[in-house]
């Protein structure tokens, strides 16, 4: 039984390994270099580091990139459901298979419906 971890836990060393080594060789070479306000300065494709660093973003913007994520993922459980639903009709009949997805994607369909109402999805107020 630990003979088959034992792959693992190599793997898990040798890139732990690497890690610290890469980091220390970084530290190690990165305290010789010269430092300077000129290297340190940020570059800004030959422009002057005037103003704020980033502009500020909506909070839609945001709120719109959260809801993608979410509705995206219901494809990736969907798929699986896909693959596998003429397993489920055999296993557990038509009805079962069918309703479980069309629950899955009945909840998502008020989440939906809920950021439509609460005004998730529009740019302009």
């Amino acid at each position: 039984m630990s003979s088959d971890y034992l792959p693992i836990l190599i793997q898990i060393l040798i890139a732990g390994g690497f890690a610290a080594v890469t980091l220390l060789i970084s530290v190690v070479l990165g305290k010789s270099a010269q430092r300077s306000e000129v290297k340190d300065s940020a570059y800004e494709c030959g422009m002057l580091p005037i103003g704020e660093t980033q502009p500020r973003f909506s909070v839609k913007f945001y709120l719109v990139a959260m809801l993608f994520v979410i509705f995206d993922i219901e494809v990736v459980f969907m798929y699986p459901w896909a693959v596998t639903f003429q397993e489920l009709v055999v296993r557990d009949g038509v009805t079962i298979a069918f309703w479980s997805a069309l629950s899955f994607v009945g909840i998502l369909f008020v989440a939906y419906l809920y950021a439509l109402k609460k005004g998730a999805l529009r740019w302009s107020d």
